[in-house]
């Protein structure tokens, strides 16, 4: 379920010069926030929560999904460079799970340790809100990942697309809308954030058990109907 090639040709396409630079500007501007609230306000448990939860996790880590996610396997299919990859004797679903891995590193390593520096710059009770949050921070980015790879495939409007869902619903009905709040990737793994900081100050609106159970559901279900689409994509002179 994976192949090097396929690794290597995504990371260059992650990593080159203009998608690099939005990869990098997210977290530096994070870091940045948060060492002018340290010099002015110190460190406060509840500022710490504010911060994580409202930057880092309804905006940060949703727009680096998008970038990771529609950038592993988009830009092929927009150009039409995909139908040199389906070409060759490679599984189409071993392409989207290499891809779906690729994304999810990137978006990890781009996501969770800028949200865990962010974390032990603010937090004033031992570091836990760092751990709590960079964990949350993950285990987004693996469900987010997925999500917006799959919009890559359905779709030659995945950035747009996904932008809308990462800033409107994420970042804004999610956070006001009872309702949609449990549909939320950022309040599931919020659970996962609550559960372990025990602080009061960080709070969801579903269950450790409901947050794990729709972050697995929804990563398994959006990574097997992108391959399951990609098999349907047919090359010219195939039957």
């Amino acid at each position: 379920m994976y192949h090097r090639t396929v690794a290597r040709l995504t990371y260059r396409a992650l990593l080159g010069r203009r998608r690099a630079l939005l990869l990098f500007c997210l977290p530096l501007l994070l870091l940045v926030i948060v060492s002018a609230v340290r010099a002015l306000a110190g460190q406060d448990d509840g500022t710490t929560a504010d911060l994580l939860q409202g930057f880092a996790l309804s905006a940060m880590v949703p727009l680096i999904g998008v970038i990771a996610g529609t950038g592993a396997i988009g830009p092929e299919i927009d150009d039409g460079a995909i139908v040199y990859l389906l070409a060759k004797p490679i599984k189409r679903s071993t392409i989207v799970s290499t891809k779906l891995l690729v994304a999810i590193g990137v978006s990890v390593v781009f996501s969770a340790l800028p949200t865990l520096l962010a974390g032990l710059v603010l937090d004033g009770n031992g570091q836990h809100l760092a751990v709590a949050f960079a964990v949350a921070a993950a285990a987004a980015s693996i469900a987010y990942s997925a999500i917006f790879l799959m919009l890559g495939v359905l779709t030659r409007h995945a950035v747009v697309v996904g932008l809308v869902y990462a800033l409107v619903w994420e970042g804004v009905i999610g956070n006001v809308v009872p309702g949609a709040r449990t549909l939320s990737v950022q309040q599931w793994s919020l659970a996962i954030a609550q559960r372990i900081s025990l602080d009061s100050s960080v709070t969801s609106d579903v269950s450790l058990t409901t947050g794990v159970v729709f972050l697995v559901l929804v990563t398994a279900v959006a990574g097997w109907f992108a391959a399951h689409k990609l098999r349907t994509l047919k090359l010219a002179g195939e039957e």
